[in-house]
């Protein structure tokens, strides 16, 4: 995350938390039209277009009083999707036993990117079990430049679950979008 991700952050967390949301990833994109991406969810996981609309609009009073982006920009909120980035110690240890794909911030044995399965969290290390290796990669949370859940079957199944279950717990109207992250863009 750059120092001027860091600000935004900074300024937007304390706004997603208060709407009732955690936030799993900020960042700004493109260089001649910038997009100001927020992806959050439920504590639950959950996250329906409504809930984009809404965070989007506290967002954006926030975003209008703070005035902390000099460039023209569009806010773009999201949920993280199915196949959803994995930028928390939480999330691997929601979604273990899944497979995803992880990309270091240095390379470890000539290598910066690996696929495999989450296997869990040890302290402040990510659980690992890299395709084609014996035991389980233990790798420090801190060098861990992007992580992301891949599409399988059983991720779809898993996904499909937890919304129905949240249903039964009274969350709303949610539904999982199967085509990808739920957008509300401004």
């Amino acid at each position: 995350m750059t120092t001027y991700e860091d600000r935004l952050t900074e300024i937007l967390e304390p706004a997603i938390e208060a709407a009732g949301f955690e936030p799993v990833r900020i960042r700004m994109t493109g260089s001649r039209e910038k997009t100001l991406q927020v992806m959050a969810e439920r504590p639950d996981g959950t996250m329906s277009a409504e809930d984009c609309a809404a965070l989007s609009r506290a967002l954006s009073e926030v975003l209008e009083e703070k005035d902390p982006i000099e460039d023209p920009y569009t806010l773009e909120v999201s949920s993280p999707g199915i196949d959803r980035p994995l930028t928390r110690l939480k999330d691997f240890e929601r979604w273990d036993g899944f497979a995803a794909k992880i990309e270091l911030t240095q390379a470890v044995e000539n290598q910066k990117r690996f696929r495999g399965y989450v296997a869990g969290v040890e302290d402040d290390n990510v659980l690992f079990d890299i395709e084609g290796e014996d035991e389980t990669a233990l790798i420090p949370f801190e060098l861990i430049a992007a992580a992301k859940l891949l599409m399988t079957d059983e991720l779809i199944t898993e996904s499909l679950r937890r919304s129905k279950a949240a249903l039964k717990e009274g969350d709303a109207e949610w539904e999982p979008n199967r085509d990808g992250p739920r957008t509300n863009k401004i």
